[in-house]
């Protein structure tokens, strides 16, 4: 049994108490929260509003488990195998578990949770539902086949068990039982199993279970029943069955009255003392709990529980697993899922409807131009035209928010505004509504990328050659941007020498900033311009092209010789000449070597060769002189671009070199 708790006068008292904490935050939606259960299988629920304890039986680890209004375990009672139903005595002093594996019923004491007695019920009777009326404990008992009610008198120094109640009401699976919040002489019971469909009222002033009314035969199989609730006057009973609706039924004749939209497989139902119904559906793709207010035949919210588990679906809502808070407003509820923990789930403000804002802007639009924000605001219980909505836009110039003011939701919960951006990149438009006395408060965001204005920029000298080691100045040049008028200037050489900053400043009044650089190698030089709010990042580069460098002499000459205009190193042909070619170094770098002879009035080719040069950037070649007396020769060295070991310079011819040989 369930949701039986405290007696009128200490509800009414702590509802009065609890509705003063509130009243300040009417409107605003308080946070939902979770935690996870030490149990492996749910039986039943039932909250203690005195002790501020729920108390949650676990039929395949035989135990009950109370936890405070968080889920934070208390105590554990152990050695109950099979519990499943429990009820609450009427000052919240006893908790009476039903278990089956122990043919009894237990009583355990609230404020300790210890066990305090254990009732049996007759070997074989598996009682697994339990219900306080009439001074007596009653419980149902029984299989799929047939169940029944039974009843427990404590009040003689021995306990009396009487079974076999209303055998003729041919229960499918043992009942499940429900007192009356208004009648303490009378309980409810409902086929537990799926065979037969049977609901039975109850009247237990003679101690003995009188029927007073029970179900037509002509309704038929409604499946499995997940639970049973009576209504705040005693008037209705509630039935969380199979099918999309949790059906309502007149408590004189149990004809049925009406019922209560929800889904398939219906597990759970809650009444609080105003007569707001929660239904719940163990719908793992659908919404699993429907709250309706007294009257209303549209529920105000819904639930969809996550998934935990290793199924697909989400979580499950266990049968019997919904409560509300004695005296409070907050709906408990509990779940299972597969290959996971059971979780309760505390929901603050079950009764108030929960408004869903969407927000919509265009994928992308332009700085300085003017957008458009539209949206709607949706709720169970629909916001009226006016209803005022507070804006913030979020950007890179106020990224903790700027206030736009209230804008107000027009027909059918429409919203729509204009905007212009003052800033580029990532603009957030929030759209928040406050909340009310029946509203929980609701936003939502939706982002547009904004375009940042196109930065001119330009660097020169790209495309230029120079010789190694000249001095180039570099000037960049901005065009108009917003705010920021820094540029900064990069080096980056070819091979595997890192970029390096070579100047970081602002542009003059021209939009111009120059800088000086000794070229050594084909290098890079970029422009960079980070961009503002309105001004949009920008770069531009120059590459310019440097020779290798070069120097050539020969050694080992006796003299110098001029032939005609030119001067020419003169050696003995014993002498073999000494060329050292040089180049900036390079690892892996070598230098070609030219050589010519004058022949028949010209100067013809004779040998092209490569030369590795040493760390120091020096190739030192000989020629032999044996033979070449009387001869003309010149030779140069050269850098060869991507041939000479590497491409980091571009190529350079040297100077030629004249000698002769003498006898």
């Amino acid at each position: 049994m369930r949701k039986r708790t405290l007696s009128a006068a200490t509800s009414l008292a702590v509802l009065f108490s609890s509705a003063a904490l509130v009243a300040g935050t009417a409107g605003h939606a308080a946070a939902d929260s979770n935690k996870v259960l030490p149990v492996s299988s749910v039986g039943d629920m039932v909250v203690d509003g005195v002790h501020q304890k729920i108390f949650i039986s676990d039929p395949y680890l035989g135990k009950v488990v109370a936890t405070d209004y968080a889920g934070t375990v208390l105590a554990t009672v152990t050695g109950l195998p099979g519990v499943t139903g429990l009820a609450l005595s009427g000052d919240a002093g006893s908790l009476y578990a039903a278990v089956p594996g122990a043919d009894a019923v237990v009583s355990l004491e609230t404020q300790t949770v210890t066990e305090t007695a254990r009732y049996a019920t007759g070997e074989g009777t598996d009682p697994q539902h339990v219900a306080l009326a009439g001074g007596k404990i009653w419980f149902g008992y029984g299989n799929g086949d047939h169940g029944d009610i039974g009843s427990i008198d404590a009040s003689g120094a021995e306990p009396v068990v009487t079974l076999a109640q209303d055998g003729e009401a041919n229960y499918s699976g043992a009942p499940r039982l429900v007192s009356s919040p208004t009648n303490p002489n009378a309980i409810a019971a409902v086929s537990s199993y799926y065979h037969r469909f049977v609901i039975g009222a109850y009247d237990v002033t003679t101690g003995a279970a009188t029927r007073t009314a029970r179900t037509s035969d002509s309704v038929g199989s409604v499946g499995m029943v997940g639970d049973l609730a009576f209504t705040p006057d005693g008037s209705r009973l509630i039935t969380a069955t199979a099918g999309n609706r949790h059906r309502v039924w007149q408590t004189s004749d149990l004809a049925e009255v009406g019922s209560y939209a929800s889904e398939y497989h219906g597990a759970a139902v809650a009444v609080a003392p105003d007569g707001t119904v929660a239904a719940g559906s163990d719908a793992p793709y659908d919404q699993d709990v429907f709250v309706y207010r007294p009257g209303d035949s549209t529920a105000v919210r819904t639930y969809d529980f996550p998934g935990t588990g290793t199924s697909s679906g989400g979580d499950e809502l266990a049968d019997g697993g919904l409560a509300w808070e004695p005296g409070g407003s907050r709906l408990f509820a509990v779940t299972t899922a597969h290959g996971a923990a059971a979780r309760l789930h505390v929901l603050d403000t079950p009764t108030m409807s929960a408004p869903a804002v969407t927000v919509k802007v265009p994928a992308t639009a332009p700085v300085l131009k003017p957008l458009t924000v539209t949206g709607t605001v949706t709720a169970s219980v629909p916001l009226p035209a006016g209803t005022p909505l507070t804006v913030t836009r979020y950007d890179v110039e106020a990224p903790q928010g700027k206030a736009l003011g209230t804008r107000t939701l027009g027909a059918n919960g429409a919203f729509s505004f204009p905007d212009t951006p003052t800033a580029g990149g990532a603009v957030t438009y929030k759209v928040e509504y406050a909340g009310d006395a029946t509203h929980n408060g609701a936003s939502s965001t939706a982002k547009v990328e904004v375009s940042r204005n196109k930065t001119a920029l330009t660097i020169d000298r790209h495309g230029l050659n120079v010789n190694f080691n000249t001095n180039v100045w570099y000037t960049a040049t901005l065009g108009p941007t917003y705010k920021n008028r820094v540029v900064e200037l990069w080096a980056d050489p070819f091979g595997p020498e890192p970029k390096r900053l070579l100047r970081r400043g602002t542009v003059n009044s021209e939009g111009k900033l120059a800088v000086q650089l000794k070229m050594t190698r084909d290098t890079w030089v970029s422009a960079v311009f980070a961009g503002d709010t309105r001004s949009a990042p920008a770069q531009a580069g120059s590459a310019v092209y440097t020779r290798a460098g070069l120097a050539t002499t020969m050694s080992r000459h006796y003299k110098w010789t001029k032939i005609g205009s030119t001067w020419y190193q003169t050696y003995h042909q014993t002498a073999d000449p000494l060329i050292a070619a040089w180049h900036n170094s390079y690892p892996a770098r070598k230098t070609r070597l030219d050589l010519q002879i004058w022949y028949g009035g010209a100067w013809q080719h004779v040998a092209s060769d490569y030369f590795q040069l040493n760390p120091n950037g020096v190739a030192y070649v000989t020629i032999d002189g044996d033979g070449a007396a009387g001869y003309r020769f010149r030779v140069r060295s050269s850098y060869i671009d991507g041939a000479a070991g590497d491409s980091v310079n571009t190529t350079a011819y040297g100077q030629w070199k004249y000698f002769n040989f003498t006898r």
